[in-house]
């Protein structure tokens, strides 16, 4: 039986990134790893990277002789490592966000990037401008982190963290073509907006997820 690995920095994208896969491929296997010391860590170091890379790649070795047939970063904060990664392993080593990015910058040249953690706003805003830069595409970013949202998602307050990033959200879209939530934990905001500016935002799990099977299906078939 197939099997996709997710590593997770968080539990909150745990749940959600299992019933998209189920939707899509009800056989494929997960294996969930999840350390949620990673996060903090780098909020308390300026999204030092060199600080968790060893654990990161130790839990992507893992999943790899676990068995895996895929291995998805859950968490845009620690995607470059796994862009490393990816050329040491035979099979693909992912991250979630890089079929977000790529739609963004094939749909638009004023970009909007939103995050409740400002340690994910410098590696997503760098994944968009490698990927235009493969289209040879000059486009404009527009930053907005939501930190309070953040801080209300962990006290396990759901609704108030949809509600805060929700108007973040809508002040950015009024200012860019289209807007990328730079996280796998904002998607859930995106169902408080109003219907006529949905399309305006893309997020990561569902894109991610779907490329990740689209590879699966045509590796294993």
């Amino acid at each position: 039986m197939a099997k996709i690995a997710l590593i997770h920095t968080t539990p909150v994208t745990v749940e959600s990134l299992k019933n998209l896969i189920k939707a899509g491929a009800p056989d494929l296997k997960i294996i969930n790893i999840v350390d949620d010391s990673i996060l903090p860590e780098l909020i308390d170091n300026e999204a030092d990277l060199s600080l968790v890379e060893k654990r990161v790649k130790y839990y992507i070795n893992t999943a790899v002789k676990q068995g895996a047939d895929l291995v998805m970063s859950a968490c845009s904060s620690i995607g470059e490592i796994f862009e490393e990664e990816n050329r040491k392993y035979e099979i693909p080593i992912m991250r979630i966000d890089s079929a977000m990015a790529e739609k963004a910058v094939a749909k638009a040249r004023k970009i909007g990037v939103a995050a409740t953690l400002a340690t994910t706003l410098k590696p997503s805003t760098k994944l968009l401008k490698n990927k235009a830069a493969e289209i040879n595409k000059d486009i404009v970013i527009r930053k907005v982190l939501a930190d309070k949202a953040y801080q209300k998602l962990m006290a396990g307050d759901q609704k108030a963290h949809d509600q805060l990033l929700a108007e973040k959200l809508k002040e950015l879209a009024a200012e860019v073509e289209i807007v990328v939530l730079a996280q796998a934990s904002m998607a859930r905001a995106v169902k408080v907006l109003p219907a006529e500016l949905k399309d305006k935002f893309l997020t990561s799990p569902e894109l991610g997820i779907e490329k990740a099977l689209k590879i699966l299906e045509k590796k294993l078939n």
